[in-house]
């Protein structure tokens, strides 16, 4: 048997809106183990990292 939602979708687009009417401009929302709603909010500006071949992707792909 499941346990009911701590939360609903409208509460975590309320928490979303409020980050960003706050100024933020990086807003995430997550689910702890505990099924707890974490928002992570920032300023800071994130940056594109490209993506780099790994070596161990041939023995993944059957090489």
């Amino acid at each position: 048997m499941t346990a009911p939602a701590r939360f609903t979708k409208t509460d975590i687009k309320r928490a979303l809106t409020g980050a960003r009417e706050s100024g933020y401009t990086r807003v995430r929302v997550g689910i702890d183990v505990n099924g707890n709603m974490v928002i992570d909010a920032s300023d800071d500006q994130t940056t594109i990292v490209e993506a780099t071949q790994n070596p161990l992707d041939r023995l993944l792909k059957g090489r």
